[in-house]
């Protein structure tokens, strides 16, 4: 038998206070009386100078010596280790994104999980290990497999909740290569199920256990923000953002637009339960500066009812456009607004004076290092291989990339396409059924954007979304709103941000006041900074000379706080929130209930005797 608190056995101290009550004579209380004859067989008690007398068998000091020793040995928390042919690795996840701040369960979502994850420590046998996880922006290993009780107590407690979206996803992949070949083996998850990565996990090779976390989902957030640059005056913004309402609940909210903390304009919004408010405002900015816009509405998770965006002027960009003639291209480039543009079909012509550089059906002679906008044409440094494809069907695109906002596919139909692979460098924004078709990334500070079909042999040109794609292409590329770009990021990516001046290492300043030092990269003026968990304003340099960048959370999936009881996972399957736990095997709570039955005979027999 093993014990969970051998310091409880100090308040056995108590049971020789109890024999000592008994060894103690009841004091006798003085009366003058007429005669003592009566009184002889009492005389010699009476006339004993000793405090003490003999102890004597006594029931009631039995019961209560035996309630006290069963009252102790619970206060021990006895258990039985038992042995086993090996015991198995419980590898635990917890869940310490976003969403788990939500307040419906007291003190929080995440504390709630802590307290599961302690009790699941405690329902451990000697002859297992654990493993704990933590999944929030990022997946790391906080403790590495141990059975030592109060190491796990203590890594579980210094978990600590992010403002990031859950990668519940890259924490199931790293507990299968924990659980590998390891017999009785289990894998918990402690989440509220705010996740929508799980459909590449086959619950039929692992041993997964879902443990809920929530109670409700009364939440309404900001999931998108966007500054542009109003077409109709240069010196003014357009502000674009959409509020959601997740609950089922109505929620009137008052929406504030600041300008570096100077109240701009507020607005009173009422959303119906499930609904969606996108809310338009124009704005004046003279300067370089942060628009901030806050909800004043109380629900149950706060860190998605603020967005700042850091604004930079605008400046305009000089591009050369390569082409033999291309008139719907030529109109869209010079309708985009920022762009001083050039054009020529001459390839001897040098680009290195040009922010952007456009190539539309043409191979230069020397490929240009600046940012550059490739229409059907394909540089051997980008791909390995490529082939054509006659007639790709378009069947999927992102519209969430700066890119494709308010671009759609639909009814656009392409006579001939380069079908190529993905490079490491892009992400395929636009797919057919054979390969990418546009493809947009950034290698060695050049953004690229790569087109694999004939703009002209298609019907997009003839369709709006092409003017509205290259207007955004013409601002993705412009390095001016490029930079602001870069400095607006969601919580958990790393930001890479340029320095004009030369130096070893940078100081950054946090949202909550913390400062840390931060070194450039070797060769370069750029600094890459991955500390972005909480959610806010990052300060870098000095207050007189630096420059902030924002850290905006911005995730539909976490601002649904409704908690699963359920878990998609690959192939159709569901993964259920377990009702079960771990046997405890403790027994005090049956010693403690045969110390109050001890008690509850002894008073019984110390008035029945007295009656």
């Amino acid at each position: 038998m093993n014990f969970l608190s051998l310091s409880a056995f100090w308040f056995a101290l108590s049971i020789p206070v109890v024999v000592l009550f008994y060894l103690l004579k009841r004091r006798r209380r003085v009366h003058l009386v007429s005669s003592t004859v009566l009184w002889q067989r009492f005389l010699t008690d009476s006339q004993a100078n000793a405090p003490f007398q003999k102890l004597r068998r006594n029931l009631l000091l039995f019961l209560q010596v035996l309630m006290l020793l069963l009252a102790v040995l619970a206060l021990a928390r006895p258990y039985f280790a038992e042995q086993l042919a090996g015991g198995s690795l419980q590898v635990l996840v917890v869940d310490a994104s976003a969403s788990m701040q939500s307040v419906d369960v007291l003190p929080s979502r995440f504390e709630a999980a802590q307290t599961k994850a302690l009790a699941l420590v405690d329902s451990l046998q000697d002859s297992d290990q654990m493993v704990v996880v933590v999944a929030g922006a990022r997946t790391a290993v906080v403790q590495s497999p141990t059975s030592e009780k109060a190491v796990l107590r203590r890594a579980i407690r210094a978990i600590e909740v992010t403002d990031g979206p859950t990668r519940l996803l890259d924490a199931v992949k790293l507990s299968e290569t924990l659980v590998k070949d390891q017999p009785s083996s289990e894998i918990h998850l402690l989440t509220d199920g705010a996740v929508s990565d799980l459909g590449d996990v086959e619950q039929a090779e692992l041993p997964l256990s879902f443990h809920q976390v929530g109670e409700r989902g009364n939440n309404v957030g900001l999931v998108s923000m966007d500054v542009r640059p109003n077409p109709e005056e240069p010196s003014s913004r357009a502000i674009f953002s959409n509020i959601v309402n997740f609950s089922t609940n109505q929620f009137r909210l008052i929406a504030e637009l600041r300008f570096e903390e100077r109240m701009i304009e507020s607005r009173a919004v009422t959303l119906e339960g499930g609904g969606t408010s996108s809310l338009a405002f124009i704005a004046q900015q003279n300067t370089n500066g942060v628009f901030s816009l806050q909800l004043d509405v109380e629900d149950d998770l706060a860190v998605d009812n603020r967005v700042d965006v850091v604004s930079l002027l605008p400046q305009p960009a000089k591009g050369l456009l390569y082409t033999s003639g291309n008139r719907f291209l030529e109109k869209a480039l010079r309708a985009a607004g920022d762009l001083e543009l050039s054009i020529t079909d001459d390839i001897s012509i040098d680009a290195a004076d040009y922010d952007i550089t456009f190539l539309d059906n043409i191979q230069p002679l020397t490929w240009p290092e600046k940012n550059v906008m490739v229409i059907n044409t394909v540089h051997t440094n980008w791909f390995a291989s490529w082939e054509p494809v006659d007639a790709p069907a378009i069947v999927d695109w992102k519209s969430a990339h700066p890119l494709l906002r308010f671009v759609s596919f639909d009814d656009v139909e392409i006579a001939e396409a380069l079908a190529v692979r993905s490079p490491f460098w892009g992400e395929s924004l636009v797919e057919s059924g054979q390969s990418p078709l546009i493809i947009a990334g950034e290698q060695g500070g050049q953004r690229r954007l790569w087109i694999g079909f004939d703009t002209v042999r298609s019907t997009w040109p003839l369709r709006v979304s092409f003017p509205m794609f290259m207007a955004n292409a013409v601002q993705w590329l412009n390095p001016a709103l490029s930079r602001s770009d870069g400095l607006n990021v969601q919580t958990g990516k790393p930001v890479q941000v340029g320095f004009e001046s030369e130096q070893e290492s940078v100081s950054v300043t946090r949202p909550g006041g913390e400062r840390e030092s931060v070194d450039l990269v070797p060769g370069s003026r750029n600094i890459v900074y991955g500390n972005t968990l909480k959610r806010g304003l990052y300060h870098v340099g000095e207050e007189e000379n630096g420059f902030s960048f924002a850290v905006n959370l911005l995730d539909s999936a976490e601002s649904d706080t409704a908690p699963r009881a359920t878990l998609s996972l690959g192939g159709g399957q569901q993964l259920s929130a377990t009702l079960k736990s771990r046997a405890d095997l403790e027994f005090w709570r049956w010693i403690a209930f045969g110390a109050l039955a001890v008690l509850m005979f002894e008073w019984w027999y110390f008035h029945r005797r007295t009656v």
